[in-house]
């Protein structure tokens, strides 16, 4: 049995987060025209809904909630609405209009809504939320990423298709080329996939934006309290976490400490780290921190923040895989990487399973859709995916879910900047908690990664959809 006392400190921190936050349940349905965004956070709602039948509408709802909605069969609506942050009673009077609606509020199960014309009795058509459907593998225009067999001459492979190297990095043989249009790319992908002296080829494929921190009048949990051990910080049983995502903020003079020196692989200045507004690389480092200060009080767990965003909403695998090699480079043994794809690379493939191969533990974000199709790192074999809980023991409504998936941890942190509160939502925060813990645990008992990783999937379960 892995450090039972300890493990049930975490596991107790872990349920009082659940029992003091206000989760967040914010989700964007985002066609042409109609939105609908329920914030249970703050507790209120937005639409801007035009012409939309009530049965789609309701998906939504169910789909946004996790509730259980049952209709009277006969019942119809065509909804025209719009309006900002109403608590969600005024919204559903909006939203559903003539019809009438009852909730019912459950004590160990989701809540349920009927909605009808006549009685409630006559609601008995439950809807299903709608499904979220996978989002179709997006690249960055014009670009192919490719890495070269030992010995090929990149200048002459790039030539032959009429391309620029635009970016390089001769050690690990890989190197990203540019086009002057989209025809020509996708012409010279077909001739390089048949080139010898290529090993692989892709587009350079984008991840997807990370989910912004929401700012809190009312935290429910105060900053996190850490106390920087200095004589332990080179001892292998307090690992370095590589964070894998935008710029990192201050955290403040307690916590900054634990930031190692910041790396930036894309070559571009991050502009969001001098806003007010916390930075999602800000949001998980304070989040580890959490998770780590819920096992001790002090701690010679080091993180090294490298960026792989820049100025950009999304990150590229280009960046994400110098990003991984620039962490294992500085010494970090555990990589935090909040974010996730639709499409596998095989260039960064390769560069994580190196890492693996040198005893690297990786924590990515399974996604939050959602879906239970595999999202990228997190399917890669030896890869720990996460995926996020809205309640204990309940997978958060956008969660992403699946055979891939192997933990579950609370999908909401709050987290400081100044002394404002913000809270964050998502499969990312999950992930930071899971990395948190698993570095937090080798720094009480400095027991091997596979048993750590062991014991979480036992205590952090996933649950079924």
């Amino acid at each position: 049995m892995l450090g039972a006392p300890a493990w049930g400190k975490l596991c107790n921190g872990f349920i009082l987060i659940f029992t003091l936050m206000v989760f967040v349940a914010v989700s964007v349905r985002a066609d042409e025209t109609n939105s609908l965004v329920w914030n249970a956070t703050m507790n209120k709602v937005t639409a801007d809904i035009h012409g939309e039948p009530l049965w789609p509408l309701l998906e939504d709802v169910a789909r946004q909630t996790g509730w259980h909605i049952f209709v009277e069969p006969t019942a119809k609506r065509t909804v025209s609405v719009k309006f900002r942050d109403l608590p969600p009673g005024d919204a559903l009077s909006k939203l559903l209009g003539d019809l009438n609606f009852a909730m019912v509020i459950q004590t160990n199960g989701p809540q349920e809504l009927y909605v009808f014309a006549t009685s409630r009795a006559a609601a008995t058509r439950q809807i299903n939320p709608a499904p979220a459907k996978p989002a179709a593998p997006k690249h960055v225009p014009n670009e192919l990423v490719l890495k070269l067999k030992p010995g090929a001459d990149i200048d002459a492979v790039a030539k032959s298709v009429g391309a620029k190297v635009i970016a390089r990095n001769d050690k690990l043989g890989i190197y990203r080329l540019q086009f002057g249009d989209a025809t020509s790319t996708d012409t010279a992908l077909a001739s390089l996939q048949n080139n010898p002296d290529v090993s692989s080829v892709e587009y350079n494929y984008l991840f997807d934006p990370p989910v912004p921190a929401q700012q809190l009048a009312n935290a429910p949990v105060p900053p996190v309290t850490l106390t920087l051990d200095q004589n332990v910080t080179s001892d292998p049983c307090h690992p370095i976490v590589g964070l894998i995502d935008t710029g990192v903020q201050s955290l403040g003079s307690q916590l900054d400490p634990f930031l190692m020196p910041p790396v930036n692989v894309s070559g571009e200045t991050n502009l969001s780290v001098s806003s007010s507004f916390p930075t999602h690389a800000t949001a998980m480092a304070e989040t580890i921190l959490r998770a780590i200060s819920q096992q001790s009080t002090s701690s010679g767990i080091k993180i090294l923040p490298v960026d792989v965003y820049g100025s950009s909403e999304a990150a590229s695998t280009w960046n994400v895989a110098l990003g991984v090699q620039a962490a294992v480079d500085g010494g970090a043994t555990v990589l935090n990487m909040s974010l996730s794809g639709t499409t596998d690379s095989a260039i960064l493939d390769s560069i994580i399973q190196q890492a693996l191969a040198k005893g690297v533990v990786i924590f990515a974000a399974a996604g939050n859709v959602p879906v239970n199709t595999p999202t990228y790192p997190a399917a890669l074999p030896g890869v720990t995916a996460v995926t996020a809980l809205g309640a204990p023991g309940q997978l958060a409504s956008y969660a992403n879910y699946g055979s891939f998936v192997e933990m579950a941890l609370p999908g909401s942190s709050v987290i400081y900047l100044g002394n404002q509160a913000y809270v964050v939502q998502g499969t990312s925060p999950a992930t930071a908690y899971a990395s948190g813990a698993a570095a937090g645990f080798k720094g009480v008992n400095c027991l091997p990664w596979s048993q750590i990783e062991s014991t979480m999937q036992q205590r952090f379960p996933v649950p079924q959809r």
